[in-house]
């Protein structure tokens, strides 16, 4: 149900003007599930894994979600294992239309995934800036503009953990937390564009 909820949702912003275009922002944000084994298997949950980012692990899940560019609303929605690579589900998070495709630098080298999804789609994913002796600096001026684009995706995770409160797995097994995120983030493209929404004068 979280899917068909997600889709009606957005099928609803297009008939108020809200449209998916040719652009579509790619990124993941890992949601903590409980380590503990003090349950009734004495198992932690067999779907969830650890993963490191940064100096620190963390034990859950990855919400992985396609945002249109322009509109900035959740359009694609994937759901691993926290130890899956951002990268593994990009082609599950393009819509096919798109013309230009952004992404952090753990999406870079992904062009052919990008190209046979979404044919016509540049890839205007971030890159690594620091190689053995140098800096690219051309590189990092490039991804500077890139940024201003790609921080958009920021804001559906931020309204889902901090308004919506699914910074912590709630269920056991990936399907069932799937559907909460489809259902969560139909409800997070709603919020996004609730004053656009509203009836006028109200």
């Amino acid at each position: 149900m979280g899917e068909a909820i997600l889709h009606r949702v957005n099928l609803h912003l297009d008939r108020q003007g809200i449209r998916i275009t040719t652009g579509t922002i790619v990124d993941a944000t890992i949601i903590a599930a409980p380590s503990s084994t003090k349950n009734r298997t004495g198992e932690r949950a067999p779907e969830m894994h650890q993963t490191k980012k940064g100096n620190q692990w963390y034990f859950g899940l990855k919400a992985h979600i396609g945002v249109d560019s322009k509109e900035t609303v959740v359009h694609s929605v994937c759901t691993s294992a926290a130890s899956v690579a951002d990268a593994h589900m990009l082609p599950d998070l393009l819509h096919g239309g798109e013309k230009k495709v952004w992404g952090d630098a753990a999406y870079q080298g992904q062009g052919d995934a990008i190209r046979e999804a979404a044919p016509e789609a540049q890839d205007m994913t971030s890159r690594r800036t620091k190689c053995k002796d140098y800096v690219d600096e051309e590189a990092k001026r490039k991804n500077t503009t890139k940024a201003r684009v790609r921080a958009k995706v920021e804001h559906p995770f931020r309204i889902l953990k901090r308004i919506f409160g699914f910074d912590k797995v709630r269920y056991r097994g990936l399907k069932k937390n799937h559907n909460r995120l489809c259902a969560c983030f139909a409800l997070v493209n709603l919020y996004l564009h609730r004053e656009r929404l509203a009836p006028q004068g109200a």
